[in-house]
C-alpha cells in the first residue's frame, strides 16, 4: 500500500527522531567521557585522538564521535594538526594565568561574605570537609582529594549566598583543572592544601573577613607561583605565548 505523503509541517516519523536523539546521546556520552579523561589528565597533552579507536569503543558511527571531538576543539582541549592528526591539546599557559586572576577575584567576594554570612553550622560542616580531605591526603585518594577540594570552594560561595559565582568559577577553570592535577603528586602538597584550607576556615570562624580573604588569596597564588615549576617538569604539556606568558617567568 502506498504510503500517504507527509505534510511540509509535520514532525518526523517516530524511528527517524529516535535516530536523532539515540545519536545526540552517544555523542554526549563520548564528549562527557572524553572531556573528563583530559580534564583529569588520564589523557596527557599530545596524545592522540582516534576516531576510529573511539568509534569500535563505543560501538557507535563516526558522525557522534566527530560531533564530540568538535565540541571538545571548541572548548580547547583538543586541537587538530593538519596532515598529522586530532591531539589532546597542549595547557595554555596564558588562559591559566588568566583564570587564575579571575577565580581570586571572585573568590575573594564569597569568602567575604561567607566569614559574614555563614551559621555555625555551615563552619562545622566545612570543617567536616576539611577532616575528609586530611583523611584522603592521607590515603593518597587524589580523585577524592579533589572531590573534597570543590566542595570545600563550594561550601563557602553556598554560605555565602553566591552559589552561582562556583558555577562561573567552574566554567572559567577548565584548563586550570589540568594544571592542578599535576600539582597533586607533588611530595606533601595534598597536607598543604589542607593546612591553607584550615587557615581561611580559622580566619572565617573568627569572623575576620580581611584575614579570610588574604588567607584564600595565598592559597590560590601558591597555583600561580608554581606554573614555573611544573612548566619545567613537563615542557611538552604546556603552551606558551612569550608574548603573554614572559612574565611568569620574569625573574626566574
Amino acid at each position: 500500500m502506498k504510503r500517504k505523503p507527509r505534510a511540509a509541517n509535520a514532525p518526523p516519523a517516530a524511528g527517524s527522531g529516535m535516530r536523532v536523539r539515540s545519536a545526540a546521546k552517544n555523542s554526549d556520552i563520548v564528549y562527557r567521557d572524553l572531556h573528563k579523561a583530559i580534564v583529569t589528565m588520564e589523557l596527557t597533552p599530545g596524545a592522540p585522538v582516534l576516531e576510529r579507536k573511539l568509534t569500535e569503543q563505543y560501538g557507535v558511527s563516526r558522525t557522534p564521535v566527530r560531533e564530540a571531538v568538535l565540541r571538545l576543539v571548541e572548548d580547547g582541549l583538543v586541537e587538530v594538526a593538519p596532515k598529522s592528526g586530532t591531539f589532546v591539546a597542549r595547557i595554555p599557559l596564558s588562559v591559566v594565568r588568566e583564570a587564575l586572576v579571575a577565580r581570586r577575584a571572585l573568590e575573594e567576594v564569597t569568602v567575604r561574605a561567607a566569614t559574614e554570612l555563614s551559621s555555625e553550622s555551615q563552619i562545622m560542616q566545612m570543617r567536616a570537609i576539611i577532616q575528609h580531605q586530611q583523611e584522603m591526603a592521607d590515603a593518597g585518594d587524589e580523585e577524592a582529594f579533589h572531590q573534597a577540594d570543590d566542595k570545600f570552594h563550594a561550601s563557602i560561595a553556598a554560605a555565602a549566598r553566591y552559589p552561582g559565582i562556583w558555577k562561573m568559577i567552574q566554567q572559567v577553570r577548565i584548563q586550570v583543572e589540568r594544571y592542578r592535577r599535576l600539582t597533586l603528586p607533588q611530595n606533601g602538597r595534598m597536607p598543604m592544601v589542607v593546612k591553607e584550607h584550615t587557615a581561611v576556615l580559622d580566619a572565617m570562624a573568627a569572623r575576620d573577613a580581611d584575614a579570610a580573604v588574604a588567607r584564600m588569596n595565598e592559597h590560590l597564588d601558591k597555583l600561580q607561583l608554581d606554573i614555573s615549576i611544573f612548566r619545567d617538569l613537563w615542557p611538552d604539556y604546556f603552551a606558551i605565548d612569550p608574548s603573554l606568558d614572559e612574565k611568569l617567568f620574569a625573574g626566574k
